[in-house]
């Protein structure tokens, strides 16, 4: 509705609308989801469901990572990361300002008293020269402080958008919580990855020095060049920077695991399982991205703040129309204390005031900043949309994929480890040169490595698609999720 129809169509219906007291906020409707009705689908199969009727935001944190010690990592980094602890006191802060702007809504009562001493001058005093130069006035009794009757909504709907500003608060702090879950466990399989690599370093280090010892005694006996001494020390060596690297990766890893717990984990931690697939949940049931809407407490979060701005073009119509306030007081006055609560010395007053906008320029531009800001909430609601529906297409593609790419990565490991050991025969028969080794060592070295890798990020692909979802804010499958406020709830249908 533009200003100037609402303008003209304002005074007709002034009669109508203090009769109502109706809300002038436009009515609420859901966007449209901006992304398509199914997810991708891709030729490999997956091991995620993702034909599943339910959707693993019901899916417990505990029942997904199924590592014990990860379990207990998990529930330190809850009870003891700030981060969380800061979006908990952001919900409390919101909940406060909600609190806040709800109490306008109900007039406010006090009790006091006044005590007035006056002098004035001859030439003003009331009842002529004669008069007492100094007089007093002593007041007590119940007072209303000005309350504005929200005949047009205004005050309903600020309180309304506070609220929703509550509600989104409160999704952001699942965000978060989901959010620390999820970087806990992948910060404690890369920091598991890192000691695989590790220790692959180590027997790989072992191996090559035991194929420079015998290139060594080789060279010794005058039977090896050295070419094939220097190629096995250069092997030797690059295995040596490997292990100084990670070794320095597992301190990072373990530097960003004590981040996230907030303290040194204890000793007594459970056993972990051993580091592979098995310490997640295989399949994991998705549905439809529809269900996202209701899962994700980021869109949730985006939907509630829509809401806010509603009702926010609500509270900027409302000042069109007049403000009606009321200020009153009942009690007893006197000019002498005592005596003052006497029936003689009953004492009422009260004053209605209204306020008519002449000049609207300052009005009219809240009224634009409201209109703008909502399209702005709008376009922010379906752009995490837009944002979760990638994130579970894109782990999604990850799931169809890297089962296939292990496999592969499986078996040319073993071939590579046949051609070294044919390599190592036939450098010792003296048929080869130690190239042929060499070669053979790299390619084995590799292949391992990005076995380990691809490993890892199948498990952090698999743990993106259960944060994708929504998943990790309950404990337990069979916890209800308390807090979790339907959409589209007002103040109105709360109470």
């Amino acid at each position: 509705m533009s200003r100037r129809v609402f303008r003209n169509t304002a005074l007709p219906t002034l009669t109508a609308l203090i009769l109502a007291g109706c809300s002038l906020a436009p009515k609420y409707e859901r966007p449209a989801a901006p992304v398509p009705g199914q997810y991708p689908t891709y030729t490999d199969a997956t091991a995620s469901g993702q034909q599943g009727t339910e959707v693993s935001a019901d899916l417990g944190w505990r029942e997904f990572f199924r590592d014990p010690q990860l379990q207990a990592l998990i529930g330190i980094a809850l009870e003891n990361n700030r981060d969380l602890r800061v979006a908990i006191e952001r919900v409390q802060e919101a909940r406060a300002q909600f609190g806040i702007q709800q109490s306008e809504r109900l007039p406010t009562f006090g009790a006091g008293g006044l005590s007035q001493v006056t002098r004035n001058p001859e030439g003003l005093r009331m009842g002529g020269p004669d008069a007492p130069s100094v007089t007093r006035m002593y007041q007590a009794g119940v007072g209303i402080t000005s309350f504005e009757l929200d005949f047009f909504g205004r005050i309903r709907n600020l309180s309304e958008a506070a609220y929703q500003q509550y509600l989104a608060t409160e999704a952001a702090r699942r965000t978060v919580h989901i959010s620390l879950v999820a970087q806990v466990a992948e910060a404690y399989f890369t920091l598991r990855a890192t000691e695989q690599q590790l220790e692959l370093a180590r027997r790989t280090l072992a191996a090559r020095q035991a194929s420079f010892d015998i290139v060594q005694r080789r060279f010794d006996s005058g039977v090896a060049g050295a070419l094939d001494l220097n190629q096995a020390q250069g092997q030797l060596d690059t295995v040596r920077a490997d292990i100084a690297e990670l070794t320095r990766l597992e301190a990072q890893a373990q530097n960003a695991l004590l981040l996230l717990l907030g303290e040194q984990p204890p000793v007594d931690l459970p056993a972990s399982q051993p580091f592979g697939k098995d310490q997640l949940l295989t399949s994991i049931p998705v549905g439809l991205p529809s269900d996202l809407l209701a899962r994700r407490p980021d869109i949730i979060a985006a939907e509630h703040a829509l809401v806010a701005a509603n009702a926010n073009i609500g509270a900027a119509r409302a000042a069109f129309f007049p403000n009606i306030s009321i200020t009153g007081l009942l009690g007893f006055a006197s000019g002498q204390l005592g005596g003052l609560f006497s029936s003689d010395n009953r004492y009422w007053t009260y004053s209605p005031q209204i306020t008519i906008p002449l000049f609207s320029g300052g009005v009219s531009g809240n009224l634009d900043l409201a209109e703008a800001r909502k399209n702005i909430a709008v376009a922010e609601y379906e752009k995490a949309i837009q944002v979760a529906f990638r994130e579970v297409a894109d782990s999604l593609a990850g799931e169809a994929t890297y089962a296939s790419q292990l496999d592969a990565l499986r078996s040319l490991e073993e071939s590579n480890a046949k051609t070294l050991e044919i390599a190592k025969l036939r450098y010792q028969e003296g048929i080869d040169s130690f190239l042929q080794v060499q070669t053979a060592e790299v390619g084995l070295y590799s292949a391992q490595r990005q076995f380990l890798q691809t490993g890892l990020n199948s498990l952090l692909n698999r743990v993106e698609l259960y944060k994708a979802l929504g998943g990790g804010w309950v404990e337990n499958t069979d916890e209800p999720v308390s807090g979790n406020p339907v959409i589209g709830v007002s103040v109105e249908a709360e109470k």
